[in-house]
């Protein structure tokens, strides 16, 4: 109804206005002549640097950090030795203090011909992390990764794949060619690295919870996990119907492990079962995430964003972050 004397009321703006996200849905990508989707193993060597950073009073308790220090002494040989027995490169995303701590292992990483990537310098929480701590964060990276083996990487990930807003464009201004921390694809695509599509771009190589090793096998009392330790049958069943799965729909099967935890023996004689069930699979390549990313590159696709949610306006009662 019109009040007296007055025309129609105006609408005011719709309650959604400016909450609609300008993300595109990503899109199959055509792979290498015989090659019909592609599967890569990575590992994060993170050794004592996350449970340090998790409690930093851990330092003195002498049996959470032998149970890290397994991975670099132990589950790595043992990993090396699997992938020289299936000739298959691997992603070791290595930590820079985890390089400064066991050098030797990571130089054999890189003398066995596997890739190795920046996974910051001390897993450090990145959750609200500044631009210049971040960027310190990626430079002393950087350094300890060169002065231990020689390798300047191509590619990053985030620890606990916590990436913030402005980290795409950290890592392209030094110079890297990708990232695989975000979840939002089932296939490797460009990542606008600004909030426009012209602002540059790194190759995303996507990944997911359900492929990584921490979810089903970490545990340590009061510091990591659930309290449950899942069987390597379980794990492997999981991993085997997903690697079908993405082989189906042409996308990048990327399994992220950790050395302290898929390096112990029944868990070692369960990633030689899944590779095994890659190798039958046809048009399968096997390969590393940086030999992904570079085929991606070349391809000319048109650049994505991640872009960050806005909040409703008319909703008063929905939390604000901290300033």
């Amino acid at each position: 109804m019109t009040s007296a004397g007055r025309g129609p009321a105006r609408p005011g703006p719709a309650s959604g206005a400016g909450l609609a996200s300008s993300a595109v849905p990503p899109v199959p990508i055509s792979w290498p002549a015989g090659v019909s989707a592609a599967a890569c193993l990575t590992f994060d060597m993170d050794a004592e640097a996350p449970i340090l950073t998790a409690d930093i009073s851990s330092i003195n308790r002498m049996t959470p950090m032998s149970h890290q220090s397994y991975g670099p002494l132990v589950g790595v040989p043992r990993i090396l030795e699997l992938l020289g027995r299936h000739d298959i490169k691997a992603t070791f995303f290595v930590p820079g203090y985890s390089a400064h701590r066991y050098p030797e292992i990571v130089r054999r990483i890189a003398e066995a011909g596997h890739e190795i990537a920046h996974h910051s310098y001390f897993h450090e929480n990145t959750i609200g992390m500044d631009e210049k701590t971040e960027a310190a964060m990626l430079d002393l990276g950087l350094r300890a990764l060169s002065d231990t083996a020689g390798v300047r990487p191509i590619g990053y990930r985030a620890p606990m794949w916590e990436m913030n807003y402005h980290t795409p464009r950290l890592l392209a201004e030094r110079g890297f060619e990708y990232d695989s921390s975000l979840m939002d694809s089932d296939h490797p695509y460009l990542l606008a690295v600004g909030e426009t599509r012209d602002a540059g771009t790194l190759v995303e190589v996507a990944v997911s919870w359900g492929l990584d090793d921490w979810e089903q096998y970490a545990y340590l009392p009061g510091l990591t996990g659930p309290g449950v330790i899942e069987s390597p049958a379980k794990a492997l069943e999981m991993w085997v119907l997903e690697l079908e799965a993405m082989h189906q729909l042409g996308a990048a099967f990327v399994l992220c492990c950790h050395p302290f935890l898929s390096g112990r023996p029944s868990r070692a004689a369960v990633l030689e079962r899944l590779i095994e069930r890659m190798k039958s699979l046809d048009g399968l390549w096997i390969t590393t995430v940086g030999a992904v990313a570079k085929h991606t590159a070349s391809l000319n696709l048109a650049p994505r964003t991640c872009p960050q949610p806005a909040l409703p306006t008319d909703a008063y009662w929905v939390a604000r972050p901290p300033d």
